[in-house]
C-alpha cells in the first residue's frame, strides 16, 4: 500500500492516542472522518465522540463525509465492504462485525442530539444549557449576535456619557482623540479578561513608575525656577541667528516658564532633543549639547550656554518618565471606562438572557475549572464523552486549550466511569496558524503537545506522528513551496516544509509574472470622472485588466490542465470555474479584478465578502421602502426610477423631473407615460401601513418580479444581498415592533457584513481573502496582491504578556513597554504573513501564478519571496514571466467550435393537453385511523408527558436485548435526557425484559423497530412495528402499550388499538402472503402478553373511516 495511505491509517487508530502535525492537502479531514468510523466500528456508542472543529463548515463537511461513508456501508455488497474496511486499517472482519458497520448509519442517525461534530462555540453553548444554574447563565439563553452586541454597547456608552458616569467616557474620548470610539468598546469588551481591576500603584508599576509620581514632580526636576531669568537672553540670540534659530527663537519665547506643565516639556524635547527617524538610532531623543544652537550662534550665546546645556540634559532625563506618567495616565482612563462599562454590559446581557462568542467560552471554561462544580460536571459527562478529536489545533486560543484540557482532565489521569477505553486526539499544522486575531496563539500548539505528553507518558503514552503527502499538488507547487522559505523563516513555520507529492506524476507549473510598476502620474483626467475613479494607468487597473483578458484568452484557446483519476493521468479544457484569485485583503485591487472580469463579461462569483448597505440590489430596495415611508422624498424616488425594479433612463427621468411643480411622487401621479411604474408604486403604497417591512419587500420581490429583474442586472451574486435584507428583516421584526420607519432607522444603525461561501461556485472565477480561502483549492490560484505592504496597526489596546490592557501610545510617545510590546507584535505579525504565504501557495493544485502591481522593495513581500523560491529550485525565461515546471504540460485545444444547430421541430406533446396533476397518495400513520386508545376511567395525562413516556420505554427496549444489565443504568441514563423520567422507565422495562415468559420476544433472532408501508384504500399506511418475530410459516406481530389499565380480555380492547393491529396485519399479509399473521399486544405495565385474534383486528380496521 502507498506510505500516504500507510500514514493515514497509522493515524486513525481509533485506539491510540494521537497528536498529528498535517501539511496542507494531506487529508487530514479524511483521517478525522476515518477515526470516528472505526470508533463507531469498534463499538463506541455514537454520543462518547466529541469531535471539536474550528468553523461549521469545518464540522458540516466532516459530517457529511462521515454520513456518506456509513451509508455506503449500509448498501454495499459484502465484497465492496470488506475493501472498504480493510483500505481503513480493519483486517479483523467477522460477520458480525460486517454487520454492525451496516448499522452505523442507522445508529449515527438516531442518537439523540446526533452525531457531536461541533466547533467548540457550539459545544461551550450546549454545555451551558445543559448545567446553566452551575454556570451561573440564564437557562434557555440565547446567543448574541454581533450586530445585537454592538446595538447594546452603544446604547449602554449613550447612558454612561448622560448619567452619573459620564466623566470617565469623557476622558477615554480625550485619550482616543476621535477614533471610531465604537471600535474601541469592542475591543474592551473582547479583552474583558485583561480589566481585573488593576489600581494606580499596580499600573504604574507596569511602566516602572514609583508609586505617587505626578506631573508636578517631573516638572520639579527639570525646571528649577530661574528659566525665565536666563531664558530670555538665549532667545534674543537666537533671534539674530540663522533661520532654524530664529524659528527655535520663536517658540522658546512663547513658552511661559514662570509656570510650566507638560506641553512646555513638549516643545522643549521638539526643540532641545534630537527626534527619532534619524540615520543614528543612538541619537534619537538625546540632548542637542554641542549641536544647538547652530555652530555660529552658539559663541555668541557666552555664559548662557552652560545653563541651556544642562536644561536640555534634564529635558532628556525626565523625556523617558514624561512619557510614561502619560501612558499610564491614558491606562488608568481606560481601565476607569472598562471598570463602569463591563459590569454594565454583563448585568445587560443576563437580563436579556443573552451570551456572546466570548461569554461561551468563558463560562464553559470556569464550570470546568471551577473545582466546587468541575468533579460533577465530568461526572455528568463522564458517560457521554470517551473519545475527544480536537481539529484545526493551531489555531485554538489559550481559553480554549483550557477548556480541551478540562474535558479531557480524567481522560488523561486514567480514571472516570467504566472501563471504556478512552482516546484523545489532535490534528493541527503550525504551518497554517493564520487566526491571532481571533486569539489563536501558535505557540500553543507545541506546549500543549508536550503538557499532554507528560500527562500521558506513564500510561498509554501520547503518539505524535505527522502527515507530509500531499494529495492536492503538484510537486512543481510543492518544489516551490519548499524553496520559498529560508532557513531564517523556517522557525515562523514551526521548522522547514517538507512535502511529498502522492500525485508525483502531476504535471505543474509556477509562474512569476513580470511587476505592473507604477508610472508618472497621468494628466489630470476630464472634470466630468468621478474623483474617487482611478486612472487607467493606475497599476492595480492595469494588473486587474491583464488577468481578466489572460484568464478570458485562456479559456478561449482551450488550454488544459492536467488531471489525476484512480492513478491515471487526464486532460481537460480549462473553465472560468477552475481560476482562483487570492489576495491578503480587500484593497482596491481585490475591487478592480472584480469589475475587470464583469467588463469583459467573465462569469464571475463576486466578493466573498459584501456590506449589506453598500449592495445595489439593497439600496435599490431600500429607496424603494424610503420612499414608501416618505414620498416626499425626491432623491430616493429617482434611485428606484433608475433602478432595474422601474428600469428608467436618465432620458425619461430628466424629461420628468427638469420643470416640475412640487414633489416628484406628485410629478409622476400626473404623468401620463410609464402606467406599469405608477401601478406598482399605488400597490405597494397602498399595502405599506399594513405590511410589516418582510412582507413588503416580498411583496415587490415576488408579485412585482423585482428579484428577476434585480438579478438580471446586477448578476446572480445579488441574490445574496437580497436575502440578507429579507433576514435582517426578520431580525428587525423578532426585536422591535415593526413598522416601515423603525427598520429603516434600525438598518441605519449599522452595515451588515455578509460572508458569501464560494466553494460551489461551479464555472464561475471566485475573488476571495486568503483567509476566506482555508480548506479550500483551486486547479489555478492566482497571487495579484504581492507587492510591498504596510501592516495598519488597528488594534488600540495592547495587551501585556502578564495579560494586563494598557493602552497603545503613538510610537515616538512609547515608553518601554509598550515599545518593546510594539515589536514583539510586529515580529508575530511579520511570521503570520509568512504562513498566510504558505496557505496562500497551498491551494494551488497544478499551476500557481504570482503577479504584483506597484512597489517591490520589502525584502519580505511575498513577490521576492517566491520568485527567489522559483529561483532556486530552477526556473525558465518564457518572455517576460518565469517558470518552475515539471511534467509534460497539455497542449491548447484551440477554440471550442459548437457544432451548428438546427431548427427543430416542436415535440408532439406540445400540442397536447397538459394532463392531470398527479396528487400524492396521503400517508396514513396505523395510530392516526381514530378509535378510542384507552379504557373508560383511566386517568389521561398531559400530551407532551404521555409522549415523552412513551417514546423513552420504547427506546429502551429497543436498545437494552443483548446489554449486560448491569449496565443499563448508565446506557438509560445516556439515551434519556431527563434523569427522573430514565429511571422510571427503566423500571418498568426491567420488568418486561426479565420476565421468563417473554424472553423469547427479545431474542437476537428478533427485528426491533422495523418500518414497513402498504397501499390501503387509496392512501399509503406506513409505520413502525415495535416487535417482529419472524419465522418460516408465521409472522408474529407485538406492540407495546403502557396504559395504566390493562383490559381482561381481548374483547375490552380499545377500538384505536385494534385497528393499529389490523393495519400492521395489513401490510404485513402484503409483504408475506405465504404465512400467517400473528398479533399480539404487551402490556408494559403488567407486563402482559396479550394475543389477539387476527380476525379481529382485520375487522376492527375495516370499520375505519377516513375522510
Amino acid at each position: 500500500m502507498n506510505p500516504a495511505f500507510l500514514a493515514q491509517i497509522a493515524a486513525a487508530r481509533p485506539l491510540q492516542n494521537t497528536w498529528l502535525s498535517a501539511n496542507a492537502g494531506s487529508g487530514k479531514t479524511r483521517v478525522l472522518t476515518d477515526r470516528v468510523a472505526r470508533l463507531l466500528l469498534g463499538g463506541v456508542e455514537p454520543q462518547h465522540i466529541l469531535c471539536l472543529t474550528y468553523t461549521k463548515a469545518a464540522a458540516s463537511e466532516m459530517q457529511n463525509r462521515l454520513f456518506k461513508r456509513l451509508g455506503e456501508w449500509a448498501m454495499a455488497p459484502t465484497d465492496a465492504l470488506q475493501t472498504a474496511l480493510r483500505k481503513l486499517g480493519e483486517d479483523d472482519l467477522p460477520p458480525h462485525r460486517l454487520q454492525r458497520a451496516r448499522q452505523l448509519f442507522a445508529r449515527a442517525i438516531e442518537t439523540p442530539g446526533g452525531l457531536r461534530i461541533q466547533t467548540i462555540h457550539s459545544f461551550c453553548g450546549s454545555l451551558l444549557l445543559r448545567f446553566p444554574l452551575e454556570a451561573g447563565v440564564p437557562p434557555g439563553f440565547a446567543e448574541l449576535d454581533d450586530r445585537a452586541a454592538r446595538l447594546m454597547r452603544a446604547e449602554i456608552v449613550e447612558e454612561m456619557a448622560d448619567g452619573p458616569q459620564a466623566q470617565v467616557v469623557r476622558r477615554l474620548t480625550e485619550v482616543q482623540a476621535g477614533e471610531d470610539f465604537g471600535k474601541l468598546v469592542e475591543e474592551i469588551s473582547r479583552h474583558r479578561g485583561a480589566f481585573s481591576g488593576a489600581d494606580t500603584t499596580e499600573l504604574s508599576a507596569i511602566y516602572d513608575l514609583p508609586a505617587g509620581l505626578t506631573e508636578g514632580d517631573i516638572l520639579a526636576d527639570v525646571f528649577f525656577g530661574d528659566e525665565a531669568v536666563w531664558m530670555s537672553g538665549v532667545v534674543d540670540v537666537l533671534a539674530g541667528g540663522s533661520t532654524n534659530d530664529a524659528k527655535a527663537a520663536r517658540a522658546l519665547g512663547a513658552l511661559g516658564f514662570g509656570s510650566p506643565t507638560s506641553k512646555t516639556l513638549e516643545v522643549l524635547e521638539k526643540w532641545l532633543l534630537h527626534q527619532g527617524g534619524g540615520k543614528d538610532p543612538s541619537k534619537h531623543f538625546t540632548a542637542k549639547v554641542g549641536e544647538f544652537p547652530t555652530k555660529d550662534t552658539r559663541p555668541r550665546l557666552g555664559d548662557l550656554i552652560e545653563p541651556l546645556n544642562d536644561l536640555m540634559l534634564r529635558v532628556e532625563a525626565a523625556r523617558a518618565r514624561r512619557l510614561a506618567l502619560a501612558a499610564a495616565d491614558k491606562t488608568r482612563a481606560l481601565h476607569d471606562f472598562a471598570a463602569v462599562f463591563l459590569p454594565d454590559y454583563a448585568r445587560r446581557k443576563a437580563d436579556r438572557g443573552l451570551l456572546d462568542f466570548d461569554d461561551l467560552i468563558g463560562k464553559a471554561r470556569a464550570l470546568l475549572r471551577d473545582p466546587s462544580l468541575a468533579a460533577w460536571v465530568l461526572y455528568r459527562l463522564d458517560g457521554g464523552i470517551d473519545h475527544i478529536l480536537v481539529d484545526e489545533a493551531q489555531d485554538t486560543s489559550p481559553d480554549q486549550w483550557d477548556l480541551v484540557e478540562s474535558l479531557a482532565e480524567e481522560l488523561i489521569a486514567g480514571e472516570g466511569a467504566g472501563v471504556r477505553p478512552r482516546t484523545l486526539f489532535v490534528v493541527g499544522d503550525k504551518k497554517q496558524s493564520i487566526y491571532s486575531f481571533q486569539g489563536a496563539d501558535v505557540a500553543a500548539f507545541d506546549l500543549k503537545r508536550a503538557h499532554f505528553g507528560g500527562r500521558l507518558a506513564g500510561g498509554p503514552g501520547l503518539e505524535t506522528l505527522s502527515l507530509e503527502h500531499s494529495f492536492r499538488s503538484s510537486r512543481a507547487v510543492l518544489d516551490v513551496v519548499d524553496a520559498t522559505f529560508t532557513p531564517v523563516q523556517h522557525q515562523a513555520l514551526g521548522g522547514p516544509p517538507q512535502h511529498l507529492a502522492f500525485n508525483d506524476a502531476l504535471p505543474g507549473r509556477v509562474d512569476v509574472w513580470p511587476v505592473i510598476e507604477k508610472e508618472e502620474s497621468p494628466d489630470p483626467d476630464e472634470w466630468f470622472r468621478p474623483v474617487d475613479a482611478r486612472s487607467p494607468e493606475d497599476p492595480r487597473v492595469v494588473l486587474a485588466r491583464k488577468l481578466a483578458e489572460w484568464m478570458r484568452e485562456s479559456v478561449e484557446a482551450g488550454v488544459q490542465i492536467p488531471q489525476v483519476r484512480d492513478g491515471a493521468l487526464l486532460t481537460r479544457r480549462v473553465h472560468d470555474g477552475d481560476f482562483l484569485i487570492l489576495v491578503q485583503r480587500r484593497s482596491p485591487l481585490f475591487h478592480e479584478i472584480i469589475r475587470a472580469c464583469k467588463a469583459l463579461g467573465l462569469p464571475i462569483a463576486g466578493a466573498d465578502r459584501l456590506k449589506l448597505g453598500g449592495e445595489l440590489a439593497v439600496r435599490d430596495l431600500s429607496a424603494l421602502l424610503a420612499f414608501l415611508d416618505t414620498p416626499e422624498d425626491d432623491l430616493s424616488l429617482a434611485c428606484l426610477l433608475r433602478s432595474p425594479l422601474c428600469g428608467w433612463t436618465e432620458r425619461d427621468l430628466y424629461h420628468l423631473a427638469q420643470g416640475r411643480k412640487g414633489y416628484l411622487w406628485e410629478a409622476l401621479r400626473d404623468h401620463p407615460a410609464h402606467p406599469e411604474t405608477r401601478a406598482f408604486l399605488d400597490d405597494l403604497r397602498g399595502q405599506a401601513d399594513f405590511l410589516r417591512p418582510y412582507d413588503l419587500i416580498e411583496r415587490a420581490l415576488q408579485r412585482h418580479d423585482g428579484r428577476r429583474r434585480l438579478i438580471a442586472r446586477l448578476g446572480a451574486e445579488a441574490e445574496d444581498g437580497i436575502d440578507e435584507l429579507l433576514s435582517q428583516a426578520l431580525a428587525y421584526e423578532a426585536s422591535d415592533v415593526p413598522s416601515l420607519t423603525g427598520f429603516l432607522t434600525w438598518m441605519e444603525t449599522d452595515d451588515v457584513e455578509v460572508k458569501r461561501q464560494l466553494d460551489g461556485e461551479g464555472h464561475r472565477i471566485r475573488v476571495m481573502t486568503v483567509h476566506g480561502a482555508k480548506g479550500l483549492e483551486g486547479e489555478i490560484v492566482i497571487l495579484p496582491d504581492t507587492g510591498d505592504r504596510k501592516p495598519q496597526e488597528r488594534d488600540q489596546i495592547y495587551r501585556l504578556p502578564e495579560g494586563v490592557a494598557v493602552w497603545k501610545t503613538a510610537a515616538p510617545e512609547s515608553p518601554p513597554v509598550i515599545a518593546d510590546e510594539r515589536a514583539a507584535r510586529k515580529e508575530r505579525e511579520a511570521q503570520e504573513r509568512l504562513r498566510l504565504l504558505y496557505v496562500a501557495m497551498t491551494r494551488a493544485r497544478c499551476w500557481l501564478i504570482t503577479a504584483a502591481a506597484g512597489e517591490i522593495t520589502q525584502d519580505g513581500c511575498w513577490y521576492n519571496l517566491i520568485r527567489d523560491g522559483v529561483a532556486r529550485v530552477g526556473a525558465v525565461a518564457l518572455g517576460d514571466v518565469q517558470r518552475h515546471a515539471f511534467g509534460d504540460w497539455p497542449a491548447p485545444l484551440g477554440p471550442q467550435i459548437d457544432a451548428p444547430k438546427g431548427v427543430a421541430s416542436l415535440p408532439v406533446w406540445l400540442t397536447r393537453p397538459a394532463p392531470a396533476v398527479l396528487q400524492a397518495a396521503k400517508v396514513l400513520s396505523p395510530s392516526d385511523l381514530g378509535g378510542a386508545k384507552a379504557l373508560p376511567g383511566e386517568t389521561a395525562l398531559p400530551e407532551a408527558f404521555a409522549k415523552a413516556r412513551g417514546t423513552a420505554l420504547h427506546l429502551l427496549l429497543e436498545r437494552l436485548p443483548g446489554v449486560d444489565p448491569a449496565l443499563w443504568p448508565d446506557r438509560a441514563r445516556s439515551l434519556i435526557e431527563d434523569p427522573t423520567l430514565a429511571d422510571d422507565m427503566l423500571a418498568e422495562a426491567r420488568a418486561v425484559l426479565v420476565d421468563p415468559a417473554l424472553t423469547a420476544l427479545f431474542g437476537a433472532e428478533t427485528l426491533a423497530e422495523v418500518a414497513v408501508t402498504a397501499p390501503w384504500n387509496g392512501r399509503v399506511l406506513a409505520g413502525s412495528i415495535d416487535r417482529l418475530v419472524i419465522t418460516s410459516d408465521r409472522v408474529q406481530v407485538i406492540d407495546y402499550k403502557s396504559n395504566a389499565v390493562i383490559p381482561a380480555t381481548q374483547g375490552q380492547i380499545p377500538e384505536g388499538i385494534l385497528r393499529q393491529l389490523g393495519a400492521y396485519a395489513y401490510m404485513l399479509d402484503q409483504i408475506y402472503p405465504d404465512r400467517r399473521i400473528e398479533t399480539a399486544i404487551l402490556w408494559t405495565r403488567g407486563p402482559v402478553l396479550m394475543p389477539v385474534d387476527p380476525d379481529i383486528v382485520r375487522q376492527a380496521l375495516s370499520r375505519t373511516t377516513i375522510a
